[in-house]
């Protein structure tokens, strides 16, 4: 029997990126067995469970049940879980996403037991060591046994880093082959009520440099509503925001349409017909760029360069956003220009380096090992 990968969906920003590697090796020929396993961080249907069939993924077949508290209680309860887990169903290598708590959380776990880890979306770095994800990021990076970049400057950061060039592999954004898959059934989705196509932009503020200070929030807020004056705007509303407009006794501006959070499929169909997107999500500056629709990214670094440098996005402190908004309804913005690998077929690139490594792993004779396609591939 084929052996198992454990991949861990922990929050909602997993599930597109776990979907194109889930696909991909449902096309593949079958040389692994890939098991989802949920942590629980994000468990609700707004967050979670919705979002499932959007993307055509089963329910995943182990949930931990981990959820509520604090970083430190959410990624030790996690670890738990995890090594309970793989203490009695121990997977050939477990497939963690992005940066989030359950990321870190599993990829340690894992590592403990001496179990491989491949990290999805690997080498990413903003420099602003007070963000959580950050941290998260760079030590699951220097844990991990294979590291799939999204991107050839990325992966080139890895090796400079100090990493196997057999372990490295620039396989494309993950994100962009999920958005193609479902990009059409998007589109054909209804946009709420009061909404037309091209009327409207879209923000979206979760991070907690902008939510959760009163001081930041309230200048977010008066940058927002002078915004919309321009411009009406769509705001799903992240639960942390949510919580955070509630505990300040803050209001949503007038002319901001607040909505719940969105499933997959309906934020990609609000999105896709927006003028423009102002948010502090890693995943939106990506999808922006595949939309080519200008985004203003409420930071003061990303991630993310590569969108910088392919026209679409531009950072801005909140204060400079109706500004930028007036530039763009003026006609001031770029044109998305290429981005190497973002093409779709990450999946795909994964698929064979993945095949490649349990293979050396089968088989460690000298000719297998170090297993090929890493590096720059």
């Amino acid at each position: 029997m084929p052996p198992e990968i454990h991949l861990i969906a922990a929050a909602r920003p997993n599930l597109p990126k776990l979907a194109a590697l889930l696909h991909a090796l449902a096309e593949a020929p079958s040389f692994c067995t890939p098991v989802m396993v949920h942590t629980g961080q994000h468990h609700d249907a707004a967050m979670f469970g919705g979002h499932l069939a959007d993307l055509g993924l089963p329910p995943p077949e182990v949930a931990l049940g981990i959820s509520g508290g604090g970083h430190a209680s959410v990624t030790g309860r996690t670890m738990m879980a995890c090594a309970d887990l793989w203490s009695t169903r121990r997977p050939a290598l477990v497939v963690v996403a992005g940066d989030v708590d359950g990321t870190l959380a599993a990829a340690i776990a894992a590592r403990k037991l001496a179990i491989p880890v491949a990290h999805l979306e690997a080498g990413l770095r903003c420099r602003e060591m007070d963000m959580p994800e950050e941290i998260n990021r760079r030590a699951v990076d220097a844990i991990s046994t294979l590291l799939w970049a999204p991107d050839k400057a990325t992966a080139a950061r890895l090796l400079a880093d100090g990493h196997a060039p057999h372990a490295v592999c620039a396989v494309g954004n993950t994100m962009i082959d999920s958005l193609l898959r479902v990009l059409p059934a998007a589109r054909a989705r209804k946009l709420p009520a009061g909404l037309e196509a091209g009327t409207y932009g879209v923000l979206t503020i979760h991070r907690p440099a902008n939510v959760d200070s009163p001081a930041a929030l309230a200048a977010l807020l008066q940058a927002v509503a002078e915004a919309a004056r321009q411009l009406p705007l769509a705001w799903p509303i992240h639960p942390r925001t949510s919580q955070r407009l509630s505990e300040f006794g803050f209001a949503v501006p007038a002319g901001v349409m607040p909505l719940p959070p969105l499933g997959y499929l309906d934020f990609l169909g609000l999105l896709s017909r927006a003028r423009m997107v102002a948010t502090d999500s890693g995943g939106v500056q990506e999808e922006a760029w595949a939309l080519n629709l200008p985004c203003l990214t409420l930071r003061p670094s990303t991630e993310r360069p590569v969108t910088l440098e392919a026209g679409t996005n531009r950072l801005l402190p909140a204060a400079g956003l109706p500004a930028a908004i007036a530039a763009i309804l003026a006609g001031d913005r770029a044109r998305a220009r290429p981005i190497p690998l973002w093409d779709g077929k990450a999946g795909v690139r994964m698929v064979a380096h993945l095949a490649a490594f349990l293979g050396a792993i089968r088989d460690p004779a000298p000719a297998r090992w170090p297993f090929p396609l890493g590096g720059l591939a």
